[in-house]
């Protein structure tokens, strides 16, 4: 019997996909393309939140393999509990490390050098000059040094920061120096100009900047978040920003999408961007690349990759 897939994109559109693998297109449409449990391998529609997401897994008994096309999993472990065991759940690394990152950059240079300001007097055609802090010399915190907290060293490096620390969830070595422990960063955050929020959204992370953590950011500081949301304690972020003690530039945010009257849209010292990190136009053509060998690993029956975890181990 021929495998199923459900994918998000139309199958014809994709060069090089096995052709021994039947394919289903859904999207998230509220009508599933066919009975669920006929469904070997399910890609997950691309940002349309948990409640897609999940909706056809209770019903997907005889899949194998999950592959999301973001980098986080957040929005699927919900209903990972209706798998049976030896399912594979997969993510998008390699796809969107580049464009993230890209943003993280933007964000930074654009709340140190005071873009926003620019666009508002431009806009009341006033000239507002004067010395902006520069990233030059700066000191940099990664916090999440995945393959997405890498990338933004590789391009935070040529704008010549005075050094660059990373904090990960345990402490290795890599070519560029130590990745220290969450741990430490108690230690760390006081020495910090800027702090990068990249970690995945887990027990472990959710709230991790918390009243604790931003008080220990030094006076002037600015927090930029690329990761998840509810990585922040939003309340706590408020209470800092109106104190005008640190700045943020944030690409996602807890509730999101931020909805209007929220006191965050006009929070002192904010750069809020919709959640833009990863739909840029280097998507479609890497989460190409990514389907296409990792389906044909699924047809040939090898291991596949980006595995996060295995249901039931």
């Amino acid at each position: 019997m021929t495998s199923r897939v459900w994918l998000p994109f139309d199958a014809a559109g994709i060069e090089g996909l096995p052709e021994d693998l039947d394919y289903l297109f859904w999207d998230g449409g509220p009508d599933f393309p066919d009975d669920p449990a006929e469904c070997d391998f399910y890609v997950v529609p691309y940002m349309k939140g948990t409640d897609v997401s999940v909706r056809p897994l209770p019903r997907m008994t005889s899949v194998q393999a999950v592959q999301t096309l973001s980098a986080g999993i957040d929005h699927v472990q919900p209903g990972l509990k209706y798998l049976r065991d030896g399912v594979q759940l997969c993510n998008a690394r390699g796809v969107h490390e580049a464009s993230t990152a890209e943003l993280t950059l933007t964000l930074v240079l654009a709340s140190l050098r005071g873009i926003p300001d620019f666009v508002r007097a431009q806009d009341k055609e006033e000239w507002r000059s004067g010395f902006r802090p520069a990233l030059a010399d700066k000191s940099v915190l990664i916090v999440g040094y995945g393959s997405i907290g890498a990338a933004i060293e590789d391009r935070l490096v040529p704008f010549e920061p005075a050094r660059i620390t990373r904090i990960a969830r345990s402490s290795r070595t890599t070519e560029r120096g130590p990745v220290h422990p969450f741990t430490e960063a108690p230690a760390l955050l006081p020495e910090a100009d800027v702090v990068i929020l990249s970690t995945p959204l887990t027990d472990t992370t959710r709230g991790l900047v918390n009243a604790d953590f931003l008080a220990r950011m030094k006076d002037g500081a600015l927090l930029v978040n690329v990761a998840r949301g509810p990585v922040v304690d939003t309340k706590a972020l408020l209470a800092e920003l109106e104190s005008g003690r640190i700045t943020a530039a944030l690409d996602v945010t807890d509730p999101e999408p931020l909805p209007q009257g929220h006191p965050l849209w006009h929070a002192p010292g904010v750069l809020i961007s919709p959640h833009v990190g990863g739909p840029t136009s280097a998507f479609l053509p890497r989460a190409e690349r990514l389907l296409v060998a990792q389906l044909n690993r699924f047809a040939r029956r090898e291991p596949l990759v980006n595995v996060v975890l295995t249901t039931g181990a």
